[in-house]
């Protein structure tokens, strides 16, 4: 609108203004001064005058509508300033809520674990060239987080902590064969080694090895941390897919898909102490 204020049109319009209310003015002071014989001076003036008034009623409806339409400006931008406040409320309602829930799932197992002690840790970045889908959380060695740390989520054992900063962590998941966890079948107790294969990981599953070949191992069985390695007894891992037998010995192999999606992830809890955790820690290292 200012544009059109500082415009050629507007200059010529506001110009013939001026001159329709000079003559109008003119013309009425001469009227006025004139005896009443000389309407014929009225006569002359009326249209002038009527046109001036029609000027002046068209600019005062321009302005009234440009006043009411930056007043409607105004309002508009006040609700959506309104708006964007409840949406912003709305979302972190949303995120309290989830932060809610992601604790109450962990009230269990802290209650099935009570020598467990935990930090909760949000992702913050992934390595999008790691096959394995390792990714690094907000925590570290100022929240009491260690290397080896195991990192779950509600729905099972996500990974492991494998470098630490003061306010970062890296996390190695379930799906690298730099993780080796001894494993048990949870409805046989056949024991074997979860560790990760890079052909497997590419569907998102880790491979259960070393079983024997007489164990009873069936597709569907869920398999848990045997508590030999650098993680406590029971933890879930995932559930058994397909069953095969190793080509390089008489050993039966099965694949396993992690109960935790990992491509999913957006919070994770650190398990930082937990009861045995120094002399595991003191095997890995020797």
């Amino acid at each position: 609108m200012r544009f059109f204020f500082r415009s050629r049109q507007f200059k010529v319009i506001l110009s013939v203004l001026i001159a329709l209310i000079a003559v109008s003015v003119i013309f009425s002071l001469i009227g006025s001064q004139i005896s009443p014989q000389a309407n014929i001076v009225g006569m002359l003036t009326a249209p002038f005058r009527s046109a001036v008034n029609g000027i002046y009623n068209g600019i005062e409806d321009f302005i009234s509508a440009y006043k009411d339409g930056n007043k409607l400006m105004l309002e508009n931008a006040e609700l959506e300033s309104e708006v964007n406040d409840l949406r912003e409320q709305l979302a972190d309602y949303q995120e309290i809520q989830a932060e809610n829930e992601f604790y109450k799932k962990y009230l269990k197992i802290a209650e099935n674990h009570p020598d467990f002690k935990f930090t909760a840790a949000t992702l913050i970045s992934r390595d999008n060239d790691d096959p394995y889908q390792s990714f690094v959380i907000n925590k570290g060695s100022l929240n009491g987080v260690s290397a080896y740390d195991p990192v779950i989520t509600d729905a099972g054992l996500v990974g492991f902590i494998s470098q630490v900063g003061l306010t970062t962590a890296k996390v190695t998941t379930v799906l690298s064969p730099e993780l080796s966890i001894g494993a048990l079948d949870s409805r046989t107790n056949d024991s074997g080694v979860v560790s990760g294969d890079l052909e497997i990981a590419k569907n998102g599953k880790t491979k259960f090895y070393n079983l024997a070949r007489s164990c009873s191992v069936a597709i569907g069985d869920y398999v848990a941390t045997s508590g030999e390695g650098i993680f406590p007894k029971g933890l879930l891992i995932g559930k058994i897919e397909t069953i095969g037998t190793d080509k390089y010995n008489t050993s039966i192999y099965a694949t396993v898909t992690p109960f935790a999606n990992i491509e999913e992830l957006r919070q994770v809890m650190v398990i930082t102490e937990f009861d045995g955790q120094g002399s595991v820690l003191g095997k890995v290292g020797g």
